[in-house]
């Protein structure tokens, strides 16, 4: 085993998960154990109540009917269906559910995609999700995994943003551009991805400004950021990264629904998910958008950012 392994480890990370997960798993199952309790069949009054469940532990109204359509079938074909078999289905389904979002591999154990040098993530997202700490939870991660990490503080608006992102630097020992409060934030990305460029590093992730979704002119900027980074490196930026606050619930998937219409986003990271029982919006977010999950954070730690996996993560809820 090599130190990779050990930084990494598949059984330190599944405890990770299962304990971030903690709430949602007893807020989920307290709420489906409401639901059926003291019956004896699924009928239809079962997957009333199982419904309103899966909305409450906010999965979500679209997916929860898809749930409940796939459940509904399954009782029509298996007239003896009981209780007891519930969990087991249901479990099933939403495992179908996250099998069939889009998938993405490319960061297994903080890898990077091949093909390009640097690899360059512009990270987006309103004030307050947890951005510029993913930001730097991510440069931890990169470069323990052994790769060369250069921060950009494009969030010029905020003192406290950049100075944010500052202590994550100097905590990881990962270089960072950044100018005074004020400064133009393209002007601070190109410079980032001039100097990532000749320093040859591995990956760039730049920071920028807490947009909200009705703020035409900061959408505007993060058009302008993108075209300058391009006169250095034509086809970057190769991922723009959107965060959510899992705690947030529907509010992250609404965050989602503005943001990608919006902008080009790639990829989704979602944050927070072990202070509170609203994990389900992970399922929502999958299910609904043709956007991979990427990261998920499940803790205070730099190693509570994890890369998703969906068969983990089902197996975090259920408990198993």
């Amino acid at each position: 085993m090599g130190i990779f392994d050990k930084l990494f480890g598949k059984k330190e990370q599944k405890e990770s998960l299962d304990q971030g997960l903690q709430k949602t798993r007893e807020g989920f199952f307290s709420k489906i154990s409401k639901a059926i309790a003291g019956k004896s069949t699924v009928d239809t009054e079962v997957l009333d109540d199982l419904e309103e469940a899966l909305v409450g532990a906010d999965v979500g109204i679209e997916t929860t009917v898809k749930i409940i359509e796939q459940i509904e079938k399954r009782v029509a074909k298996d007239k003896y269906l009981n209780i007891s078999e519930l969990n087991l289905i249901l479990k099933e389904e939403i495992q179908q559910i996250l099998i069939d979002a889009p998938a993405d591999t490319s960061y297994i154990d903080y890898a990077l995609p091949a093909g390009h040098k640097p690899h360059i993530i512009l990270v987006v997202g309103v004030n307050g999700v947890g951005k510029t700490t993913t930001i730097g939870k991510l440069a931890y991660n990169f470069a323990k995994a052994g790769k060369s990490v250069l921060l950009g503080a494009a969030d010029t608006f905020r003192a406290a943003a950049v100075d944010q992102l500052t202590i994550w630097s100097e905590r990881t020992g990962v270089p960072i551009v950044k100018k005074e409060m004020g400064s133009d934030p393209a002007s601070v990305a190109f410079d980032t991805v001039q100097s990532g460029l000749s320093k040859n590093v591995d990956v760039i992730l730049i920071d920028t400004a807490g947009r909200l979704h009705n703020k035409l002119h900061l959408m505007d900027e993060l058009t302008k950021i993108k075209r300058v980074i391009q006169k250095v490196i034509p086809d970057a930026p190769h991922e723009v990264m959107l965060v959510l606050d899992g705690s947030t619930g529907q509010n992250a998937l609404e965050q989602a629904r503005h943001f990608t219409a919006a902008t080009d986003v790639t990829a989704l990271t979602i944050t927070k998910l072990d202070g509170t029982a609203k994990g389900g919006v992970v399922l929502a977010i999958a299910s609904q958008f043709k956007i991979p999950v990427k990261f998920i954070g499940v803790g205070e730690k730099a190693e509570d950012l994890l890369v998703f996996d969906k068969k983990d993560f089902v197996e975090g809820i259920f408990g198993t």
